[in-house]
């Protein structure tokens, strides 16, 4: 080193890209028994160190494709000096005559020598600690599975948080430490390091929440509705896109194309009327007593919309899962995809009981813990690889935590690096993962990213069809004039039947209609369906087409 010359400070080294999303509040896993896997005093096994993940805390998933009885036994001996037990529970009933599928263990207390909680991270550490990761291998935890929306309940769950008419006005919008509640919720260490970096990272990703900025809320749109031709001008059979979220409500644009009726031998899929209220149908199910809409109400017709947009020939499935406030649990997602990929694999056998299925839309993720090594249960990934085997194009939403730590599903894409979790594999249709772009086409910057990350299309500020939802926020002025009711512009209510709205969730939707409409200008015939290898390269060309992946 020169000595006249001074030493160039070391520069500063930047914080991981894949930083982990802030953990969610309590009272929103809660009804799920949600807990958040905390690295700092998580057992680390064979040197991987977990990542931060949200889920069911008395619950395992045991996967049907391994050894159940041996699983159980090797996790009930360790269990029993925690003065725990492991009860094996019914299968989910919509998955028992199907190939994939879990099995729940649930945690119990079984004896007064028990000190903590029983807890399914501990116990699945301390397993493969005594015996292996090849002792409990297809033994997971049951993740708790968000929604892409810019409004994620899983990161906003307080009442106060972006509930109340004062949070969008005044200027102690983001000047105030209390504005935001408690010390940690957004400016200590806890959170992602430097408090002041944490805070300008939130300030920019959540304005894509308020109204005017993106943030759900009415519009007047005074166009043509898309052009949907006539059957007999379609020389073949029309795309199914299949959409799996919070329903479909009723429309002008989607009655009478979508479908929510389709069942797999009489067995609903996902939730059905007899279960729980649609958030489609009832805006208002959770919350404070505040009159206000869901998080996730509209959700589901929103999307519905954006495929009738890109691709108004496309016939369209809309299957519910998700409730009004989120989140789901994994076991009842991979539940359900089971039925949607038995649907797909007896068409393209040509079996009884089967449904044609063309692209699934998936706007939802979750983090693992271990996504890189042996620990990683890709039972969700075996399910999505049948669809994809038959032809299906699935099309996930990459999430709006502005990292780039893979988010599941859609990590199963193929990656741009040539790594990830799962082989590429060209033989069967594409998964395709999909982030948000602005209006002026810039990457939106709540949006995930990485190589994980397949294409980019339209999430900001995008308009589609809501249901006629009127909430319970009021016009800051109404008057009577010349007999005629004046007022501005009332936040939440829909019954103009569109709305603009934000998220990963709503780019998703974009492709899969994009791609949907790649299909019509070669559709399958009329009648007996194609071979499965067929199908899967006009999977790819559609996809091709849509978004410029190749399939070599």
């Amino acid at each position: 080193m020169d000595p006249e010359k001074p030493e160039t400070p070391a520069r500063k080294q930047r914080r991981p890209l894949d930083h982990d999303p802030r953990p969610p509040h309590r009272t929103v896993i809660a009804p799920a028994q949600g807990r958040i896997l905390d690295p700092a005093t998580a057992l680390i096994v064979n040197g991987v160190v977990p990542r931060p993940t949200v889920y069911v805390g008395p619950r395992l998933l045991i996967s049907k494709s391994v050894a159940v009885d041996g699983a159980i036994e090797v996790l009930r001996f360790v269990a029993e000096p925690l003065g725990w037990d492991v009860v094996l529970e019914r299968e989910d009933p919509r998955t028992a005559n199907l190939k994939f599928g879990y099995l729940p263990a649930r945690l119990v207390v079984a004896s007064n020598r028990a000190t903590i909680a029983p807890d399914a991270w501990t116990l699945l550490q301390q397993t493969r600690a005594q015996f292996g990761a090849e002792a409990v291998k297809g033994v997971s935890l049951d993740h708790l599975v968000a929604p892409s929306i810019g409004g994620n309940p899983l990161h906003h769950g307080e009442p106060l948080h972006h509930g109340e008419p004062l949070h969008h006005g005044e200027p102690l919008h983001h000047g105030e430490p209390l504005h935001h509640g408690e010390p940690l919720h957004h400016g200590e260490p806890l959170h992602h390091g430097e408090p002041m970096a944490d805070a300008r990272r939130s300030l920019a990703v959540e304005s894509y929440l308020r109204i005017g900025l993106g943030g759900r809320q009415p519009v007047a749109y005074v166009g043509e509705p898309p052009l949907r031709r006539p059957d007999e001008a379609i020389n073949g059979r029309r795309p199914v896109v299949a959409i799996l979220d919070t329903g479909c409500g009723s429309h002008p644009w989607l009655d009478g194309i979508v479908q929510e009726n389709v069942t797999l031998d009489g067995q609903p899929i996902g939730y059905s009327d007899a279960t729980s209220i649609a958030p489609e149908d009832d805006g208002d199910q959770s919350g404070a007593l505040d009159g206000s809409i869901d998080p996730l109400s509209g959700h589901g017709t929103f999307i519905a919309g954006l495929i009738r947009q890109r691709c108004p020939d496309a016939d369209i499935i809309s299957w519910r899962i998700m409730p009004s406030d989120g989140p789901i649990v994994e076991s009842d997602l991979v539940a359900t995809l089971a039925q949607i990929a038995e649907l797909a694999r007896r068409h393209r056998a040509g079996e009884p009981g089967g449904h044609a299925i063309d692209v699934l839309s998936l706007s939802m993720g979750y983090y693992h813990e271990t996504p890189e090594d042996e620990l990683f249960d890709p039972t969700m990934y075996a399910i999505l690889e049948e669809m994809a085997r038959n032809g299906v194009a699935v099309v996930a939403s990459a999430g709006n935590d502005a990292t780039s730590r893979p988010s599941f599903p859609a990590a199963f894409a193929r990656w741009s690096e040539g790594v990830g979790p799962i082989p590429f594999d060209s033989s069967i249709a594409p998964i395709v993962s999909v982030g948000a772009l602005n209006p002026n086409r810039t990457e939106a910057m709540f949006s995930n990213t990485g190589p994980w990350v397949s294409t980019r299309a339209a999430g900001a500020s995008v308009m589609s069809t809501m249901p006629a939802f009127r909430g319970g926020y009021e016009p800051v002025a109404r008057t009577r004039v010349f007999n005629r009711i004046r007022e501005a512009i009332d936040p939440d209510d829909f019954r103009g039947g569109f709305g603009v709205w934000t998220g990963t969730s709503f780019s998703a939707p974009i492709v899969a209609g994009d791609v949907a409409a790649a299909m019509v200008e070669a559709p399958e015939p009329v009648g007996a369906p194609v071979d499965a290898a067929t199908a899967v390269t006009a999977a790819w060309n559609a996809v091709s087409t849509a978004t410029g992946l190749a399939r070599s």
